[in-house]
């Protein structure tokens, strides 16, 4: 059976912010890859001409009133693969770091049912991208934060190149941490018992623009998701969902 056949709808969520530079080409990237895959960008309260962009590429665009962050818009991107029936959501940044030709990596350890969710790592196998020191020490210690937590480690926590099936959409559309959620989520997950894989990919330097998160942030970020991760540990989630706020999908 193919990838095709076993996941008949297929979502690619993209969330972006301000990105009109990079998106059209991580669009045509998507379309151009020969998966027969769906995009829907969400457009996070961009300044730009980001969703207007999108639009005329040929994805699908949901338009936040306002900039929720990163996990507000990965989330109301889940609710909308969910209330469509997709079997498989797959997120790529806006910024065109991931390479769309390897979503069927992530793709066929959900299809062979080894795993729930699928996450592109750059630190595994023979990858060359370079991280700046200050984010790879971050890195390595969520790397052992995580992996205490959960009982397996994770090498690329902060990896923003993920598939879900449809289980793991369910479950990630109804809480989905805020701000920089992506480390937090590996936590919730595993700790809900989804099972997690990473798999080597290449990524990309940023096409255009800059990383919101410099020196000075990375250390406020990693201490905040520590954090949060702690406090994790000691909640419980009901299904509360993203606040309630108009969107616009087009």
């Amino acid at each position: 059976m193919t990838l095709v056949e076993e996941f008949s709808k297929r979502l690619v969520i993209v969330p972006a912010f301000n990105e009109e530079k990079n998106i059209g080409q991580v669009v045509d990237d998507i379309l151009g890859a020969g998966l027969g895959l769906d995009v829907v960008v969400i457009d996070d309260g961009s300044h730009d001409r980001t969703g207007a962009i999108a639009r005329s590429r040929g994805a699908r665009v949901i338009t936040l009133p306002f900039n929720l962050g990163i996990g507000g818009a990965v989330q109301t991107g889940l609710k909308f693969a969910y209330r469509q029936g997709y079997d498989v959501a797959i997120q790529i940044d806006g910024d065109g770091q991931h390479v769309p030709s390897e979503i069927p990596l992530l793709l066929a350890p959900l299809q062979r049912r080894e795993a729930d969710v699928a996450i592109g790592s750059r630190y595994i196998g023979s990858s060359n991208y370079r991280t700046p020191l200050m984010r790879r020490a971050g890195m390595m210690i969520f790397t052992m934060v995580n992996s205490i937590l959960i009982g397996q480690r994770i090498t690329d926590n902060t990896s923003g190149f993920r598939a879900f099936n449809r289980r793991a959409i369910e479950f990630l559309r109804t809480i989905y941490p805020s701000d920089y959620p992506e480390p937090e989520a590996v936590v919730m997950l595993g700790r809900n018992g989804f099972r997690l894989k990473e798999l080597a990919v290449e990524m990309r330097p940023r096409a255009s623009g800059e990383s919101s998160i410099n020196s000075l942030r990375a250390i406020y970020y990693m201490v905040k998701v520590l954090l949060a991760i702690v406090m994790d540990v000691f909640k419980s989630y009901p299904p509360t969902g993203v606040a309630k706020v108009g969107v616009r999908v087009e």
